[in-house]
């Protein structure tokens, strides 16, 4: 006697959780230019990896003598699978079924695919298809009532956020619950022109007399609502792509500068790049005109390992340049000014990109490298609307508290409060400053005018008295001088900057290996 029959059963079952939500529905996804889940799952992780839990889990039908004549599957997967070599839990919801709506859905599984992430301290990766939610007006019919609204297993993912890397990878609409499992994410991504985010989709924002309902085109009704121009842009999302195969490029390529999980130190890549290198370009990098600018990203290209630089954000708080990169092989979180938007002083979105960006390394344990060209806060009526300094000070708030170890280069200015955010003044000061530093508690041309007022009015020619001032204050304001009483540490050439950058990172990781 064998349990044949039921392994066939088994294999019967598995069949049908295979064909998802039908032939007709798998040809409608594709045909809206969308893999389907399984596909996803396949072609995110390494190959033949993926293990799934809880396949045949659904909606079974039967006839009248107890036989299985159907199934519609749960529209969520998940699994233990491998990514790069080490243990993942992938996600993916199935839009075939019903949207990927819950009320098609089986609650339990989603929360044991968050529960399995932090308690065997997996990185969890989230590809969000539909709304995942309470489902249609038309459920609470069926239900017979409402109800008061909660999100089972909503602890789990708070859990994961503290515990272990969150990447989520918006695939198509996505409203209410799905787009807060988006949000809850250390790294998010959406895909132009097949991903919208929202609260709640075109059809009921109409019911507030927003006209997208009545648009002739629903696709684009659901662009302007919660594109990847909206979100990419106002800070909900991190990153946009092209095609989904670049999506789960980029979740890989996060991944692999992650540590698994809170307490466990991110690895160390073989680095053919040599530590001593010196680029000469970083001679003559910065501008000698005070106001000219330069390219930011072309200094992070020469400083860190060849081809490491792996920007996060660039599409929001564009003042600062917030990346991953590698120096001789060890992981570092970059903090960079961009001189070339808005002069490369904080506004308030910018602000709130650093200070998350910050708190991001600090759970990790990953070093911080801030590479300083920093005016000062962003002024006038739009910043101060915008409350500003609250988001300057959270942002200083957040390098003040982390205990990561960070290495600065000022490489022109740091005026200000924005300024001295460059990292905690209170605790040593790995620091390196460019020739062309310029610092101070404001910038000189900002207050010259006001502060020899009086020896200006009473000069016969102002303009030539004031050109004088100018010159005797180029000298005061020279970064040797501040050398001299020692308020920098050392003044560099530029071209030593990666190596010295090198030599931090190895001190830094000894450091962190030095806490376990």
């Amino acid at each position: 006697m064998t349990w044949a029959k039921e392994l066939e059963e088994l294999r019967h079952r598995e069949a049908l959780a295979e064909q998802m939500g039908g032939e007709a529905k798998v040809a409608r996804q594709h045909g809206r230019g969308k893999m389907d889940a399984r596909a996803r799952l396949a072609a995110l992780v390494d190959e033949g990896s993926f293990r799934e839990i809880g396949k045949i889990a659904g909606t079974a039908s039967y006839d009248s003598n107890g036989n299985l004549t159907g199934v519609l599957p749960a529209p969520f997967l998940f699994g233990k699978a491998l990514i790069e070599g080490r243990p993942v839990v992938a996600t993916a919801d199935d839009f075939t079924i019903r949207g990927g709506a819950a009320d098609a859905g089986i609650k339990r599984k989603m929360v044991q695919a968050e529960r399995m992430a932090h308690e065997l301290k997996l990185p969890m990766i989230r590809m969000i298809d539909g709304t995942g939610g309470g489902g249609s007006v038309k459920t609470l019919e069926q239900i017979g009532a409402t109800y008061i609204p909660a999100v089972p297993g909503w602890g789990d993912v708070v859990t994961n956020l503290d515990t272990v890397p969150v990447v989520a990878l918006a695939l198509g609409p996505t409203a209410g619950l799905g787009a807060a499992r988006i949000v809850a994410s250390h790294y998010s991504i959406m895909v132009r022109g097949l991903s919208q985010i929202f609260a709640a989709g075109p059809a009921v924002v109409d019911g507030l007399g927003e006209n997208y309902k009545g648009s002739d085109d629903h696709q684009q009704a659901k662009e302007e609502l919660g594109g990847s121009d909206i979100h990419t842009r106002n800070g909900v999302v991190d990153d946009e792509v092209a095609s989904e195969a670049e999506a789960f490029a980029r979740a890989r390529h996060f991944l692999s500068f992650m540590p698994e999980h809170v307490g466990q130190l991110a690895r160390r890549s073989h680095c053919t790049d040599p530590a001593g290198r010196r680029e000469e370009a970083l001679l003559s990098l910065v501008p000698r005109e005070d106001k000219a600018v330069y390219s930011m990203r072309r200094c992070m290209n020469m400083v860190f390992d060849q081809g490491t630089v792996f920007e996060i954000g660039k599409n929001w708080g564009r003042t600062a340049i917030t990346a991953l990169a590698r120096l001789d092989g060890w992981p570092v979180c970059v903090v960079a000014s961009d001189p070339s938007y808005l002069g490369g002083s904080w506004d308030a979105k910018t602000s709130e990109k650093v200070e998350r960006f910050v708190k991001l390394a600090d759970q990790f344990r990953l070093p911080i490298v801030h590479l300083v060209d920093n005016p000062g806060f962003m002024i006038g009526r739009e910043a101060e609307m915008a409350g500003t300094i609250r988001y300057g000070v959270q942002a200083m708030n957040a390098i003040y508290r982390a205990t990561v170890p960070l290495a600065s280069i000022v490489m022109r200015r740091a005026y200000g409060i924005a300024g001295s955010a460059m990292s905690n003044a209170e605790r040593f000061q790995y620091r390196y400053c460019w020739p062309s530093g310029d610092w101070g508690s404001l910038p000189i041309a900002g207050g010259l005018e006001v502060a020899y007022k009086s020896e200006l009015e009473a000069a016969d020619d102002p303009a030539a008295e004031l050109e004088a001032i100018k010159a005797r204050l180029d000298k005061v304001t020279s970064p040797f001088r501040s050398a001299e009483r020692f308020n920098v540490e050392d003044i560099i050439d530029p071209r030593d900057t990666r190596p010295l950058l090198c030599e931090f990172a190895q001190l830094a990781w000894r450091k962190l290996a030095s806490e376990r």
